[in-house]
């Protein structure tokens, strides 16, 4: 049976695995599913049709599943899904989805939210991402996985930031970062790859070199976005193992509705 401090509050119809631990001061709404091993430290809110897989851990003054700031939002049952083995500092918040996009928020897994991060109605945010302190996601980012996002940065609605990147503290992102780059600045500019990440995650000096290539195409060779592609075409072509690395880069590169940083 769940241990639940008596100076909580848990609506009866939340749905809460046997396991979980809910300190005091906590708030737990009626349409919330908890999985199994989540621990609520003390003060901690959990409202909104949100789902919270196993292995969670929230410190306290965190909010999920709060309403989105959104004036458009009008009480549609939106959701939020979170997923397993993530850490969520103090005074974290997580909003539910609007109709205006596929009424969903999701939340990965084994990520790291550092206190006061904040993800807006509709983001997507992938699995083994980092947001540092104070990070402010607007709504319909997508973060896709292994992206840090330094402290005080902040995000611009419906910008994407790509798989392995990494944002600088301090940084404000207009426009979408591509895969494997490192960028910071207000606005946000790019500095090369993120070599350091890459080498952390095992990735190989042949795959370090396509992406270097690529970098060059997109950033140091003065070409458009189409020729920038083309160039990347040409190398799928002939490093055939990388393929999947470099059609990833690409098609961020050329199918950025936003357009990419530069």
């Amino acid at each position: 049976m769940a241990r639940i401090h008596p100076l909580s509050v848990v609506d009866p119809a939340a749905e809460i695995a046997d396991d979980v631990e809910i300190g005091p001061f906590c708030v737990v709404g009626p349409k919330v599913k908890i999985g199994p091993g989540c621990v609520l430290i003390s003060h901690v809110c959990v409202t909104g049709r949100t789902t919270i897989g196993a292995r969670n851990r929230f410190f306290p003054g965190c909010c999920i599943g709060c309403l989105p700031q959104d004036k458009k939002y009008a009480g549609e049952d939106t959701a939020l899904e979170v997923g397993d083995d993530n850490v969520v500092r103090e005074n974290c918040t997580m909003s539910i989805g609007t109709v205006q996009d596929h009424g969903i928020t999701k939340v990965g897994s084994r990520g790291l939210y550092m206190a006061n991060a904040h993800v807006a109605h509709d983001c997507q945010v992938g699995d083994d991402v980092i947001l540092a302190n104070n990070v402010g996601l607007a709504g319909h980012v997508h973060v896709a996985d292994f992206a840090i996002i330094g402290g005080q940065a902040g995000v611009h609605q419906f910008v994407h930031i790509g798989a392995h990147s990494m944002v600088g503290g301090g940084s404000m992102v207009m426009r979408d970062v591509p895969p494997f780059v490192i960028c910071s600045g207000y606005p946000a500019e790019p500095h090369g790859l993120n070599s350091i990440g890459l080498r952390r995650r095992g990735f190989t000096a042949a795959q370090f070199m396509v992406l270097k290539h690529c970098y060059h195409a997109v950033y140091r060779e003065n070409l458009t976005v189409a020729e920038a592609s083309d160039r990347m075409k040409a190398l799928e072509a002939e490093h055939p193992e990388e393929r999947d690395l470099i059609e990833l880069f690409r098609v961020s590169v050329a199918d950025s509705p936003r357009g990419i940083i530069r």
